[in-house]
């Protein structure tokens, strides 16, 4: 049985039966035999119904955004706001799949030479917790786009919002296994990457999760986009306005509680400097930390129990190994995983708030003597997801973006996912890209048609 259990009260909310294997190699098998279908839906019935998603999505916005909430601790506004960019991301590839996906000609010695982008078949999604509506529709809206069928299994914690999505693409009108819920433990996910079903595979997770999946795909020869953690610097510049920044600064490190692979974790102040470890701490002292059904509540609690105790011993090992604590660092008394917005100070590598990826509103503030130094110590991390530079100087920004290991970096903004740029990240965050028309075709064969007149 899968448990859902409210992370802001302890209570537990609903009991899931698991399939079986019977049942999940029967779904397989109808997932392969939806796709034999739906690979010759024409361009123009696939958008109808991504946009009758749209919709369905925004029709149900309150109803989702509660469902997360209760399961996994969002805050009410921000999981809102996660159901109308899922909407949004559905719009986009409604509106872009057809010209993302047109045939391109290319000269050769032939009469006639292009390339087209045809469907691979089921692709398996391993889903994360921490964005459970739009982690699936970030993956969904452009595998279905491109033709593919979708069969996902979802964290454990979150069963209701899996089994909910699949309602709401039945809903919307789309058929009958083109978008499969699995509900199965971990264990399970060997076995399906190797179904003969499954075409390829995408994971959003952890780096021991991507290893184990990775290891698994490439066993059987089946296409894989992995999406792993990130340790993400946060780089400010002397002349950064440090009102502006640190505001910033504080929301990008306790977005979604902090529980974000995006999340600002590492704070590099370039010296001298000037005044924004004050400001932040500020800041960072102002979110307020309460029951995320609240529409005022900043910070929700952490989306389990253990989280809070992983959390805590990376405070733990960090403050004995000489970082100090500015603010917060003890998690809160009573019910329910909540942990306060922190900040370490003297933070240097060797500390575990620096080394390993924080999964919580704790921040590392870190002191570089130079900005050669600042992106030093912003690639010196496993991680490559994301980064952000703050300055006036933009054309400065540039030329360090351009130093930094990460597969995005946002200068003057918080790093975000978004339909129409390219998302993913290098070294240990993992390797291919969602999203933009570089995400949608990750899931297609790239076919060379070669014509003699």
């Amino acid at each position: 049985m899968m448990r859902a259990i409210n992370p802001a009260t302890g209570e537990v909310i609903h009991e899931y039966a698991e399939h079986d294997g019977g049942a999940v190699d029967r779904l397989l098998v109808q997932a392969k035999g939806a796709f034999a279908v739906w690979r010759g839906t024409v361009m123009g019935d696939r958008s109808a119904l991504m946009r009758r998603v749209a919709a369905v999505l925004r029709g149900r916005k309150g109803e989702l955004a509660e469902l997360m909430t209760r399961e996994m601790g969002k805050p009410i506004v921000s999981a809102e706001g996660e159901v109308e960019k899922c909407a949004m991301n559905c719009d986009f590839y409604a509106q872009h799949a057809a010209e993302f996906l047109a045939a391109e000609q290319i000269g050769s010695d032939a009469d006639s030479s292009y390339v087209r982008y045809d469907p691979l078949g089921p692709v398996f999604a391993i889903m994360p917790w921490n964005f459970p509506l739009w982690q699936v529709f970030r993956f969904a809206a452009p595998a279905l786009m491109a033709g593919n069928v979708a069969v996902v299994k979802h964290a454990s914690n979150v069963p209701g919002t899996a089994l909910a999505i699949e309602q709401v693409f039945s809903q919307a009108g789309f058929p009958t296994g083109c978008f499969t819920t699995l509900l199965v433990s971990s264990i399970e996910v060997e076995r399906i990457i190797a179904h003969p079903a499954i075409a390829a595979v995408t994971l959003t997770g952890s780096e021991p999760a991507g290893i184990a999946v990775a290891t698994a795909a490439g066993k059987n020869l089946k296409k894989a986009v992995l999406e792993l953690g990130g340790s993400d610097p946060f780089i400010v510049l002397p002349d950064a306005n440090v009102e502006v920044t640190a505001k910033a600064a504080a929301g990008a490190r306790c977005m979604n509680s902090g529980q974000s692979c995006i999340a600002a974790k590492r704070f590099i102040i370039v010296e001298p400097g000037n005044g924004f470890e004050h400001a932040f701490r500020q800041a960072m002292s102002r979110l307020k930390t309460g029951d995320p059904m609240q529409r005022d509540t900043d910070v929700g609690p952490l989306a389990r129990e253990d989280l809070v105790d992983i959390l805590q011993d990376q405070v733990n090992r960090s403050v004995a190994a000489g970082a100090k604590l500015l603010l917060g660092g003890e998690r809160l008394s009573g019910r329910g995983c909540y942990y306060p917005p922190t900040v370490l100070s003297d933070v240097r590598p060797g500390m575990a708030v620096f080394d390993e990826e924080t999964f919580g509103p704790v921040a590392a503030v870190i002191r570089a003597a130079s900005v050669d130094h600042a992106i030093e110590l912003a690639n010196l991390s496993p991680y490559g997801l994301g980064a952000s530079v703050w300055t006036r100087d933009t054309k400065r920004a540039e030329e360090i973006a351009a130093r930094i290991d990460a597969g995005q970096v946002f200068i003057n903004g918080i790093v975000k996912s978004d339909p129409r740029l390219p998302f993913g990240g290098i070294k240990r965050s993992g390797y291919g890209r969602e999203l933009s028309a570089v995400g949608i075709r990750e899931f297609t064969n790239m076919k060379t048609v070669w014509v003699r007149k």
